[in-house]
């Protein structure tokens, strides 16, 4: 069975950086997109940026110019570069992989770690 697992989590300073990285087991057949999202409190669940197999990277407007996401589908990783945090950045940070896996039907599934946690905060 497929499991994704986030790290890099972790307390920051406003304006340092993070790099999140998701690893995923080996047993994905195909890869359609990788995704990050994030949940703060009290909040509902956002996609904070999102990248195709084929096709260049898309954003949320808060995090355009800081946030870098970038995958290796043959690795089946996908990390997201974080620049110039915000407090506002704290949150639960969770991977997204929307694919299909080996041994599974020909249906493409979303697929998601169990979150890493982001604090930004002097």
């Amino acid at each position: 069975q497929v499991q994704l697992v986030e790290s890099g989590g972790g307390l920051v300073q406003p304006g340092g950086s993070l790099r999140l990285s998701c690893a995923a087991s080996g047993s994905f057949s195909s890869i359609n997109t990788m995704r990050w999202y994030r949940q703060a409190p009290g909040k509902q669940r956002e996609l904070v940026a999102v990248i195709p197999s084929r096709g260049s990277a898309n954003y949320a407007d808060s995090v355009k110019g800081r946030f870098t996401i970038s995958g290796d589908n043959a690795k089946n990783m996908v990390y997201l570069q974080m620049n110039s945090l915000k407090p506002e950045d704290t949150a639960v940070y969770y991977c997204n992989i929307f694919g299909t896996v080996v041994g599974g039907v020909q249906l493409l599934q979303n697929y998601w770690g169990q979150g890493t946690q982001v604090i930004v905060s002097s």
